[in-house]
């Protein structure tokens, strides 16, 4: 077994600031995904638990937990004595660590949807800890993450529609995604940080940029002569616009 990965290292630089992530098929057959560091590498697999392990015979911790959730309420009929205890909450923490690092590699090589399948899936742990940590503490200690989730699965879903050249539901998804991080903040009594997020600014900022260079659609464009006309007082060109307005707004 070969334990040097120096010529590995050598063949694919590190760039600082930047993540470099690569996919490729393992031996084994699983696809894989690398993400170059400063000292190395970091290897998941594509699907399912990044590190490939199985907690307790489970697909991951939050699985585990979920299953003994599901046995509790059966033996007790509700949830009210069920908790997750501190080794609990680090573990769930952990292991939602491993997926973001995985999506972070999956927006830089462009799989949104994979992008928004791990945030998804880290939002669901992060709702169940904040149901049944056993103190508030634990459960801030996971949720704090949330902001920053947030905000990745919003640019996921913004640049996907970038791509496809759709800057109203770009604009969209980014306000919609503004707003999940307010709601946040407030509905978790947190006001002093929203203040001073870094998220709610970055996408913010974004939005500005994508309204200030997006193209015009053809009902701006139309707009736009219709003002001009009105402003010149050409009514008859106007009454003309008004009526190709219609017919397109009709159309959509």
């Amino acid at each position: 077994m070969k334990f040097d990965i120096t010529q590995l290292l050598a063949d694919w630089d590190y760039q600082p600031g930047q993540v470099v992530a690569r996919r490729f098929m393992g031996e084994d057959g699983a696809e894989k995904v690398q993400l170059r560091v400063d000292l190395g590498l970091l290897q998941m697999n594509a699907e399912g638990r990044p590190d490939g392990k199985r907690p307790m015979g489970h697909d991951s911790w939050y699985d585990f937990h979920l299953d003994r959730l599901a046995k509790h309420q059966e033996e007790h009929g509700d949830d009210e004595s069920f908790e997750l205890d501190g080794e609990s909450c680090v573990r769930l923490q952990q292991e939602a660590i491993q997926f973001h690092h995985r999506y972070i590699c999956f927006f830089q090589l462009e799989d949104y949807t994979s992008v928004e399948r791990d945030c998804d899936r880290n939002l669901a742990v992060f709702e169940l800890v904040a149901q049944y940590a056993a103190n508030e503490e634990l459960a801030w200690s996971l949720l704090q993450l949330v902001p920053q989730l947030l905000m990745m699965r919003t640019r996921a879903r913004g640049t996907a529609a970038l791509k496809r050249r759709k800057f109203a539901a770009a604009c969209k998804a980014i306000e919609e995604g503004i707003t999940e991080i307010e709601e946040f903040y407030r509905d978790n009594e947190r006001e002093d940080l929203l203040e001073n997020s870094g998220e709610v600014a970055s996408l913010r900022h974004w939005l500005g940029e994508i309204k200030a260079k997006r193209p015009l659609s053809a009902l701006e464009k139309l707009q736009r002569q219709l003002d001009e006309a009105i402003r010149v007082e050409d009514y008859e060109k106007a009454a003309k616009v008004r009526d190709e307005m219609k017919k397109l707004q009709a159309s959509e």
